[in-house]
């Protein structure tokens, strides 16, 4: 085999309709779009119309609030974490904090903070600072012989 007798295989690609190219074509005049009116003209959306009718989007109810400003965290797994120190890009004598995870590529980028969740093993002793940890990933860690030290004040709770 050479390289001029490449091709692709049977039914692999399919011939383009070539509309608006003569009656004689099938696809002509109208390019069948059919006749006047909005959609027969090039640069038309109608989403979402549906004839007049109330449209789906506006019939139902609106439900729900997405705070604009709210906090958002990384979330960072303990198994991820022992990976990481297993693959050498962190250095578990070392303070871990979210600038050495972002470093380390653990984490794509800096948020507001990170989370830590208890997913996976830690095996290693490790001294890390987050934004928020849940009880089993403190518990892990220290059973593991490390510290985890949070920075941002749990919210009140409301009584």
């Amino acid at each position: 085999m050479r390289l001029n007798e490449l091709r692709d295989n049977d039914g692999a690609t399919k011939k383009k309709i070539r509309v608006g190219r003569g009656i004689g074509s099938g696809k002509g005049k109208t390019g069948g779009r059919g006749v006047k009116g909005q959609k027969s003209r090039s640069g038309v959306a109608i989403k979402g119309f549906e004839g007049g009718q109330m449209p789906i989007h506006m019939r139902l109810p609106k439900r729900g609030f997405n705070k604009p400003n709210r906090a958002s965290y990384a979330e960072l797994n303990l198994g991820g974490l022992q990976k990481a120190i297993d693959a050498k890009s962190i250095d578990a004598k070392k303070a871990i904090d979210e600038a050495v995870l972002v470093e380390a590529g653990v984490i794509r980028r800096k948020t507001d903070g990170v989370r830590l969740l208890a997913k996976g093993e830690l095996k290693t002793k490790v001294d890390i600072t987050v934004a928020g940890a849940s009880k089993a990933a403190v518990e892990a860690v220290e059973k593991a012989g490390g510290k985890v030290t949070i920075t941002k004040p749990a919210p009140a709770a409301e009584e």
